[in-house]
């Protein structure tokens, strides 16, 4: 029976260890120094809301820490590439939040080529030695959730990950400022959202 035992402790162990690494749980550590780059669209831009209110700023108010908004209302994945690598040589940026993709839903692009596009941004960045948090983006649908291709590109990379946060805000008239945009204070609980996923040290 000691055998059977072992056997199950080590099991419940090896499923713990996975559950406690995964990228929803996972937290990027920054020092006080450190820059974060948020790249995107319209919903890094903060369109719904004021500027001042977007998830960008509130989140450089929540850690106090730079954090450059790039966003560009209504760019694909495929003009998203064309300017990230300018950016990332310019800014040198410690994270970079990485929500992009909306777009390339709303006009209904290939989804394999929206998936193309984001894994040779992530690498992009990982060859300039940044970390990166990737925010999965909904498809407008009765009962919202992340494109699966936003988890399947988190788990190959291995990165920290918000892939709920968008959805559930999103689903609260309360939240948004039209079906797909967020207002202040949708941008704002994004911001505590993505905050938790990061470490001041």
């Amino acid at each position: 029976m000691n055998a059977y035992y072992k056997l199950g402790f080590f099991f419940i162990l090896f499923i713990s260890l996975i559950l406690g690494c995964s990228s929803e749980s996972q937290k990027i550590q920054l020092t006080h120094d450190s820059v974060i780059l948020a790249f995107g669209d319209s919903l890094t831009k903060g369109t719904g809301a004021r500027i001042v209110d977007s998830y960008p700023n509130n989140l450089q108010e929540i850690l106090g820490l730079t954090v450059l908004n790039k966003g560009i209302p209504g760019e694909t994945s495929s003009n998203g590439i064309k300017r990230l690598a300018q950016l990332l040589a310019s800014t040198s940026p410690d994270l970079v939040i990485l929500c992009h993709g909306g777009n390339d839903i709303l006009k209904r692009l290939s989804l394999s080529t929206l998936e193309n596009n984001l894994a040779q941004m992530i690498e992009l960045i990982q060859s300039h030695g940044a970390e990166i948090i990737l925010v999965g983006v909904p498809r407008p649908s009765i009962n919202l959730s992340a494109l699966p291709l936003y988890e399947k590109l988190a788990n190959e990379y291995i990165l920290v990950s918000d892939l709920t946060s968008l959805s559930d805000l999103l689903e609260k008239p309360s939240m948004k400022s039209d079906t797909v945009h967020l207002n202040a204070n949708g941008y704002r609980e994004l911001a505590v959202n993505i905050a938790t996923k990061i470490e001041v040290i």
